[in-house]
């Protein structure tokens, strides 16, 4: 009797070590998925200077690696973000209400020095969750980015407040 009870015991300690291994494999695979995607849309706005919207614009390039991707997860932003709620849409929309949910945010914020008026930076915000095989979803992470300084940035989208 007394081996079968010390077998449950060590039994039950190597699924809990299971269970913490997987959670952690887990959390770093869809960590790096979001990351590489994170850089690609930063990438896609520093090349094309801008959020450009319509056909062979960055936001149809960044929507189409989300949905090449299968990304798929949505999550609140920021009023005065802008976000898409539809990958097949090539524009954004801004955030007015907070309790929308949004595939990623992107915000344009102005950093003017001296004569230089123009100049800008777009942070961009992407969401993972945290999923178990057996438990399901359990948290949703960020990860957040931004771009370097782009003179005359090419789309319209407003300056976000400070």
């Amino acid at each position: 009797m007394r081996t079968s009870t010390g077998s449950v015991w060590l039994i039950g300690l190597v699924v809990t070590f299971m269970l913490i291994f997987v959670s952690f494999l887990s959390l770093t695979i869809s960590y790096n998925k979001v990351f590489k995607i994170k850089n690609e849309a930063l990438t896609f706005i520093e090349k094309y200077e801008g959020l450009k919207d319509g056909n062979n614009g960055s936001i149809q390039l960044i929507n189409n690696y989300l949905s090449y991707n299968n990304y798929n997860t949505m999550h609140y932003c920021q009023e005065g973000d802008y976000g898409s709620r539809n990958l097949s849409s090539f524009t954004l929309e801004k955030v007015v209400n907070k309790r929308e949910k949004y595939y990623y945010c992107i915000s344009k914020k102005s950093t003017r020095q001296g004569n230089l008026t123009n100049r800008t930076k777009y942070s961009v915000k992407f969401f993972y969750k945290f999923n178990l095989p057996v438990i399901g979803e359990i948290l949703t992470f960020e990860v957040t980015g931004e771009t370097i300084d782009i003179n005359f940035p090419v789309d319209r989208l407003e300056y976000k407040l400070q």
